[in-house]
């Protein structure tokens, strides 16, 4: 079937799907919603808006949509035609060899992998960013939301049959790439203290950024998302407890426990919570006081004059001044990012000896195998089986 670029959308469609899509306003960013309404169709907007009416987590949303607007997308410039339901398998198949290819072969057969017009046409739109192969993860990720999707539509896909298995288990060995944690360097006590170090000044950004960096690390080491989303009402104040457990008369430390609700390893009918002792709750009321904040978002947009905002942060904004801290701080910037508070806080807690089910209930973590990770590289660092011949 011949390739076409993106059709013309009336703009009257256009202007309708926006509408529908700002029902969505808490989910979807504002500067997407007419990029977005170009590119899906009626039943997809209808879709999302199903999804966000069954109380579908925010970040899950996101990227549901993200998703089904990269799949419109490229299924027309493929196909010459929308994104049909249930998709074929041979659709399917062809999804997989656009995006996870050999480079090597590629430089020798400019057909192998994704067609040259198909992915100019991406990144005309926006939508193709990577230069190589897709990272297997965004692939399966994307197979997954066409699945739960066409399953959402009352439809059963081919997501289960033998050949797309087969097809990409050998594009993703063809296509091998290292992986790469989200934050190269863990931010562990080491480090942190020094990104505090670098806000230890008494202006209102200095504050802020404290709070944030003490919270987002105390609190379990807190994903952006959750760090940007946290307001007045999710505190809620405890009695002190002492300095020393075992010591009832040791120095009282002040507490409050932060009710997180659904987070991404949670369900829909938890509600999570973690607790905060000591510094990170004497940064937090410094900074609320000092922003004369009583209620809504706690961490709010500062502007070049020290002027408060009323808006919550951004997600990107966190990891923003973890960079920039770290910058400040003679660190390479590049080396850390808001993840790293996330790591970093396992880390910390293998290294003192915490733990790992008592840490987990802090980090909120799912998966043991995933937060034992952290704590087997603290023991490979610290035990005798790598000093053999030191």
């Amino acid at each position: 079937m011949p390739k076409r670029p993106l059709p013309s959308v009336p703009s009257d469609a256009v202007l309708k799907r926006s509408e529908q899509l700002d029902a969505l306003d808490a989910i979807l960013p504002f500067d997407r919603r007419d990029h977005l309404a170009a590119i899906l169709t009626d039943d997809d907007v209808e879709t999302l808006k199903h999804l966000a009416s069954e109380g579908m987590g925010q970040n899950t949303m996101r990227a549901f949509a993200s998703d089904l607007a990269y799949l419109e997308g490229w299924c027309l410039l493929a196909t010459g035609d929308t994104l049909p339901w249930p998709a074929p398998e041979s659709l399917l198949l062809k999804f997989v060899a656009h995006h996870l290819w050999d480079p090597v072969r590629r430089a020798e057969d400019p057909g192998h992998g994704m067609p040259a017009d198909v992915e100019e046409g991406l990144r005309a739109q926006g939508l193709l960013k990577s230069l190589g192969p897709h990272a297997p993860g965004t692939v399966r990720r994307r197979l997954t939301s066409w699945s739960i999707l066409t399953r959402w539509r009352g439809l059963k896909g081919n997501f289960s049959e033998p050949s797309l298995k087969s097809a990409l288990r050998l594009a993703v060995r063809a296509a091998a790439r290292p992986r790469h944690r989200k934050s190269k360097k863990a931010v562990a006590g080491d480090v942190l203290s020094q990104l505090l170090t670098a806000c230890s000044g008494d202006r209102q950004v200095d504050l802020r950024d404290r709070a944030l960096l003490l919270v987002a690390f105390a609190s379990g080491g807190r994903r952006r998302s959750e760090v940007a989303a946290l307001r007045v009402e999710d505190l809620h104040d405890e009695d002190p407890v002492p300095l020393d457990p075992k010591d009832p008369d040791s120095t009282p430390l002040p507490s409050l426990t932060i009710h997180l609700g659904r987070t991404k390893t949670t369900d829909a009918g938890d509600d999570a919570s973690v607790v905060l002792i000591g510094r990170p709750v004497l940064a937090l009321r410094k900074w609320l006081a000092a922003a004369s904040i009583q209620a809504g978002p706690i961490f709010r947009k500062i502007d070049q004059w020290g002027n408060i905002n009323r808006r919550a942060i951004t997600p990107q904004t966190v990891n923003l001044v973890v960079k920039t801290r770290a910058k400040q701080a003679g660190l390479d910037p590049t080396m850390f990012s808001a993840h790293g508070l996330r790591s970093g806080y396992l880390t910390e807690a293998a290294n003192r000896g915490v733990p790992l089910q008592e840490a987990m209930q802090q980090s909120l973590h799912k998966s043991v195998a995933q937060a034992a990770g952290y704590y087997n590289d603290a023991e490979r660092r610290m035990g005798r089986a790598g000093r053999l011949f030191t």
